[in-house]
């Protein structure tokens, strides 16, 4: 029985339809300047909401065309629990032919949906909120896959020279990595000649060595970073990594899968990495099985895996939505506490059910 005493019940907050917002790539780069660290940390907490469940990350969509071969769009669904609590989907295109015309491979936006209504609340542009999620991800790894190692690496390696690469060092050097020397391997020489000059500026005292083959590379590194937009296996010899380096194969196409087979592998989730012709997924077809996975990056700081010293570790993560996810709702909200959201008025217009 009711007590007639008692205080009515709070009325329930009504639901209203979210002003839509548009971010530039201009307010996303200015955000998150400077913030690699409290970035990677981001990453690492949205890693661990995942492995807790709270999370739905299905399949990303792969759409294809016959008369473009070289080039895709991916969609990437994703919702996320935890403070961020929002829906979304990242649409990320591939044009690799772009870098002969001197535009960059790629370009994407990313729609965030209010967690109550569903309504799409903002569009950020998403190259990016992309590169910076990928190179906190391996920034996270290497920081994460070194501690169990009897050295710390002290020669980095970049097979592959674009924005990646160099979202990656940026990440790197911020959260603390210091190296003796730095290799650098690209099929293109003036990416590579590019990418050299961008590191000598940064490093005015280490030894910065372009090489020219990719055995030369592999060979004089001790963390191997992979970020080149091959769609097949080119790294086919096992015994350049005889000197057991980590590999952060964040490209995820450039190993043979006899490579993998050799070595020590950590994924980011087992079920999207081995999907889409990635190496991980070509050592599942070639074996019949996923018993060269070790486990995922959550297993091993938690302790459930241990990394043995005797082999090479191959970190393959497939970078997944609700990491975007939330990268896009930090900026959001860092537009929306500095007063910077640029708001289309009146985005939504039939509100009416019956006009």
């Amino acid at each position: 029985m009711a007590d007639p005493d008692a205080s009515p019940a709070p009325a329930p907050a009504p639901i209203t339809v979210p002003p839509f917002a548009v971010i530039s790539g201009a307010q996303v780069q200015e955000t998150l300047q400077g913030q690699e660290q409290q970035i990677m940390e981001l990453i690492e907490a949205t890693y661990d909401l995942h492995a807790a469940g709270e999370s739905v990350n299905p399949p990303s969509y792969f759409l294809r065309f016959p008369d473009r071969p070289t080039a895709r769009i991916i969609a990437l669904p994703a919702s996320i629990g935890g403070p961020a609590r929002v829906d979304g989907l990242k649409w990320i295109s591939s044009f690799p032919d772009n870098v002969q015309a001197g535009i960059p491979r790629a370009s994407a936006v990313l729609i965030l949906n209010d967690h109550d209504t569903g309504y799409p609340f903002a569009c950020l542009e998403s190259s990016i909120i992309s590169a910076t999620r990928t190179a906190a991800m391996a920034a996270s790894a290497a920081h994460r896959l070194s501690r169990g190692r009897r050295t710390a690496p002290t020669r980095v390696g970049f097979f592959g020279t674009g924005l990646i690469a160099r979202y990656i060092h940026t990440f790197l050097a911020a959260t603390g990595w210091s190296f003796d020397e730095i290799g650098v391997h690209d099929i293109s020489a003036d990416s590579a000649a590019g990418f050299q000059g961008y590191l000598q500026a940064t490093h005015a005292t280490t030894r910065i060595t372009v090489h020219d083959s990719p055995e030369e590379l592999i060979r004089s590194s001790d963390l191997i970073v992979f970020a080149t937009v091959a769609d097949r296996p080119h790294v086919t010899d096992p015994a350049w990594f005889d000197h057991n380096p980590l590999v952060l194969h964040v490209s995820l196409r450039d190993l043979a899968p006899e490579i993998l087979l050799a070595s020590t592998n950590i994924v980011d989730d087992v079920e999207h990495c081995l999907k889409a012709d990635t190496s991980p997924h070509l050592a599942e077809q070639l074996t019949g099985n996923r018993d060269f996975l070790a486990g995922t990056l959550h297993d091993v700081t938690s302790g459930r895996v241990a990394l043995p010293q005797d082999r090479p570790v191959v970190f393959s993560p497939f970078g997944l939505g609700v990491l975007d996810l939330a990268v896009g709702k930090h900026v959001y909200e860092e537009a929306a506490r500095t007063g910077r959201l640029h708001v289309v008025d009146g985005f939504f217009h039939e509100l009416s059910r019956y006009g």
